[in-house]
């Protein structure tokens, strides 16, 4: 049994992709358990750089099979794109099993999201608008349609006329929006039902058979523990469990078969949207981390925002996910700063908090404390080996070691896979 678990310790955008792929040769599946094209992983590989937002990383690898779990919601256009982008690269999506349970995007999703935001104005969550959240909210209100209804015609019909008796009133008395018929539903996702048919299979069966069988599984998470909707900075979330949880949730595996939960961190902090964020910085060390780091998402293109090093945000990661260790990505960008400053605990109205505070408002008011430790002021992207590093940088990881509590086990130096440190990780 060898089942992995990667997610995001921070809020997203941490470099899940690119650790993932590092990793990925040593693996016969990989997995992604919650989300939807709202997220998005930068692969550089082999020289070329893949922007993935549903699709599995380990769809470069022929001897992997990539899998999209029941968890993830899809919109079956984007998924057409991705996987038709990726062939023209010659990347074959031959592989790629889908959930017969994942529950579709459809076009008043996006419409629904993107007429929300525009109502809450000044107080939008910044969600991406492309439907995810509404999709997840039929999803739980039983109205949602599922991959498996793309391949029964009546069913399928029957299901789409069900939700726009609701839908298009929604549409049309609420937001002053065009409505949907049936038949043009219909006509469109049925002709993305067929194309998608040969690659949809149960996928619990599959992924426990394969770990039955010795077989090892990555799952791959998107976003972020903090924009998980039950344990984030709620309202301002994902619509998903993006925590360790959500893989076997997101997959039909159990947590009896997990054997390792590994949580990417950036060596300082980003976040996109809006929220609270205590190490924000908004002046000249933000610019230079933000253009350093490249901070712009795979997806929307949207500026990220960015902070030093949060390290009460990864202590609360490492107890929500269970983390056996880190992955410390980007510590390269840092070889920009000749002091970095670290977050060791939060002060609001006199109280102290080495952890997320349990009240949002405590969190939104939260006043960070810093530790501060010297920089290196040289470039690292070429070092492979932790003896390589410059001493500061190694105090660095070490000290980030002590605040969360687990080993560091990877660290990224730069964006390509060969930019990688590995200092405890199984390799087959």
């Amino acid at each position: 049994m060898a089942g992995f678990i990667i997610c995001g310790a921070q809020w997203g955008d941490e470099g899940k992709g690119k650790i993932t792929d590092v990793l990925c040769e040593d693996f016969d599946y990989v997995a992604r358990f919650q989300g939807g094209n709202n997220a998005g992983h930068t692969v550089v590989h082999g020289g070329r750089t893949l922007k993935l937002h549903l699709i599995p990383s380990g769809i470069m690898y022929p001897d992997i099979v990539p899998v999209i779990g029941n968890g993830v919601v899809i919109d079956p256009r984007v998924l057409l794109e991705e996987m038709d982008a990726l062939e023209q690269q010659g990347v074959s999506c031959e592989r790629l099993v889908i959930s017969t349970n994942t529950h579709l995007i459809m076009p008043w999703h996006r419409d629904l999201d993107g007429a929300n935001e525009h109502r809450l104005g000044a107080n939008e969550i910044g969600t991406t608008r492309r439907g995810i959240g509404p999709a997840y909210q039929d999803k739980a209100s039983r109205l949602g349609l599922r991959m498996q209804d793309l391949f029964d015609r009546s069913i399928f019909r029957e299901k789409v006329a069900t939700a726009l008796e609701e839908k298009n009133d929604l549409l049309a008395k609420v937001y002053g929006l065009p409505t949907y018929t049936v038949d043009e539903i219909a006509e469109e996702y049925l002709a993305y039902g067929q194309r998608l048919k040969p690659h949809v299979a149960e996928i619990s069966p599959l992924l426990n058979e394969a770990l039955d069988q010795g077989k090892w599984v990555l799952f791959e998470g998107a976003q972020g523990t903090l924009l998980d909707i039950d344990h984030g900075t709620y309202p301002f979330v994902t619509r998903s469990n993006p925590t360790a949880g959500g893989a076997c949730v997101g997959t039909g595996v159990g947590p009896t078969r997990i054997d390792r939960v590994l949580g990417i961190a950036k060596a300082y902090l980003t976040r996109v949207g809006s929220g609270p964020f205590p190490t924000e910085l908004a002046g000249e060390m933000g610019a230079r981390l933000i253009e350093a780091g490249h901070e712009y998402g795979t997806t929307t293109g949207r500026q990220r925002r960015a902070g030093w090093y949060d390290a009460p945000v990864v202590k609360y990661a490492v107890q929500v996910n269970g983390l056996t260790d880190l992955a410390i990505t980007k510590l390269d960008v840092l070889s920009c700063a000749e002091t970095i400053k670290v977050c060791v605990a939060y002060e609001h109205l006199g109280v102290r908090y080495t952890t997320v505070p349990g009240h949002q408002s405590a969190f939104h008011h939260a006043q960070p404390i810093y530790e501060e430790l010297p920089g290196w002021k040289t470039d690292i992207s070429g070092c492979r080996t932790f003896g390589e590093l410059p001493q500061a940088a190694r105090d660095y990881i070490g000290y980030l070691e002590e605040l969360a509590g687990v080993p560091v086990s990877i660290i990224a130096v730069g964006p390509d896979r060969e930019q990688t440190i590995l200092r405890d990780w199984p390799r087959r």
